[in-house]
């Protein structure tokens, strides 16, 4: 999909609540992928959820509702969301797995 460059821009989100366990990042890379954003989303060690996506502002938009409601087992008590210029352009939604320490 081409974006005009002006059209184009990223979202950084921090998700807290019940996210980790319950198939949350697993539900926003596929909820991700549907709307044609880029980007990745990640577990943090203090149970939290990051994410990065890029788009056009009215899919991040839409994205960010989908992110407050969450997988069918997830609670989300909070979605902090900055708005910014990409530095670099990503290919794809990465769903990125780790094991926790």
């Amino acid at each position: 999909m081409q974006y005009n460059a002006y059209m184009f821009t990223e979202i950084h989100c921090r998700v807290e609540g019940k996210v980790q366990r319950v198939g949350y990042r697993d539900f926003v890379g596929q909820f991700a992928k549907m709307r044609g954003l880029t980007g990745w989303v990640e577990n943090k060690d203090d149970g939290s959820v990051e994410l990065v996506a890029q788009g056009i502002p009215d899919e991040l938009k839409e994205f960010v509702e989908e992110l407050n409601e969450g997988s069918v087992l997830a609670k989300v008590e909070s979605v902090a969301v900055s708005w910014r210029t990409p530095e670099e352009r990503f290919d794809d939604f990465e769903v990125r797995y780790h094991r926790q320490t």
